[in-house]
């Protein structure tokens, strides 16, 4: 697809040249200012959050680093590989078809080893963590809401997870479960970790196609995070005001909103 094209279509279809635009007859679509949540879904009258589960990608882990390092990998410039990357995943695409563009037949499972092997494993660490995370995960568990991390992610990073003791009652990744989003199989386990109904667990993601969706489908609250480049590209499908029960700028956000909810204000 020529880049004119390409361009003519993602604007067209995700409105990038303005963030502040909603879907039409949407007066809560607009994301919320910085520290104001917006809620918004069918999920939103669901009753008490008891627990609180969050994605670990662009939610927790700011992944600039990781795949600056697998663009480093591959041989190309990090610019080159974000901007290939941004459109694969405009287009709705497997973000690591992002690695065929570059090296056809590329083996994301059998390179991992080759780095490791290399003395360059995949890695992050507390310097790659929001600066929200860790005082907004203290701060619901203060307020005796169950916390759980769990996402795609390989059993390394969940090792890597657990050694950053983040303040949370569960960790678990899609290869300790042998089931990965979107699959609702996966948000099944997520039901069945936490100790309550599936109604009063609140998920918190970055992705409608990973995230919102496939949690909603099993029945669990849901709130949509803007950060990362799914969260951008995505901001302006009707699901993200549809599906998603609320949405935020920033986990700092999610104790206030919690607490109201819980209070019945909301």
């Amino acid at each position: 697809m020529a880049y004119r094209t390409f361009s003519q279509h993602l604007l067209g279809r995700f409105d990038l040249g303005s963030s502040s635009k909603a879907p039409a007859g949407a007066n809560a679509g607009l994301w919320p200012v910085q520290g104001h949540f917006a809620y918004c879904g069918v999920g939103r009258l669901s009753g008490m959050i008891r627990a609180v589960v969050f994605d670990v990608g662009e939610c927790l882990v700011d992944e600039t680093r990781e795949y600056g390092t697998w663009a480093d990998w591959l041989g190309v410039p990090r610019h080159t590989f974000s901007a290939v990357f941004g459109a694969v995943i405009a287009q709705g695409l497997d973000y690591r078809e992002t690695f065929q563009v570059f090296r056809p037949g590329f083996d994301l499972t059998v390179e991992r080893e080759k780095r490791a092997a290399a003395g360059q494993p995949e890695w992050f660490g507390e310097e790659d963590l929001y600066p929200d995370v860790r005082p907004s995960l203290a701060r619901l568990r203060q307020a005796g809401i169950w916390v759980g991390i769990a996402g795609n992610q390989t059993l390394r990073a969940g090792g890597i997870l657990r050694s950053l003791d983040l303040p949370s009652d569960m960790i678990a990744t899609s290869d300790d479960w042998g089931v990965a989003k979107p699959d609702p199989a996966f948000f099944e386990y997520v039901v069945k970790a936490a100790p309550c109904e599936p109604g009063e667990i609140l998920y918190v993601g970055d992705r409608l196609d990973n995230d919102v969706r496939p949690a909603a489908s099993v029945g669990l609250q849901t709130a949509l995070i803007r950060r990362g480049p799914w969260a951008i590209i995505q901001q302006h499908d009707p699901d993200a005001e549809r599906v998603a029960t609320v949405r935020i700028d920033s986990l700092a956000e999610l104790p206030a909103y919690v607490e109201r909810v819980n209070a019945g204000v909301l």
